[in-house]
């Protein structure tokens, strides 16, 4: 998304007011971000963070 968004890491964190340290951090799957932090990251990005709940379906033998 940041990528996508022609950010910097160190834009993004002053967008979101954090500090660039953590946005590595989440980039690279270390962590263990709130709900909130990925809102905000996304909002910053010009997205959304969406949550769907799908009913799997039993695999037909």
């Amino acid at each position: 998304m940041r990528s996508k968004a022609g950010l910097t890491q160190d834009e993004l964190a002053k967008r979101i007011g954090t500090a660039k340290s953590n946005i590595s951090r989440l980039e690279r799957g270390r962590g263990n971000p709130s709900w909130g932090t990925l809102q905000k990251y996304a909002k910053a990005c010009g997205y959304r963070v969406k949550l769907e709940a799908v009913e799997e379906k039993p695999a037909s033998l």
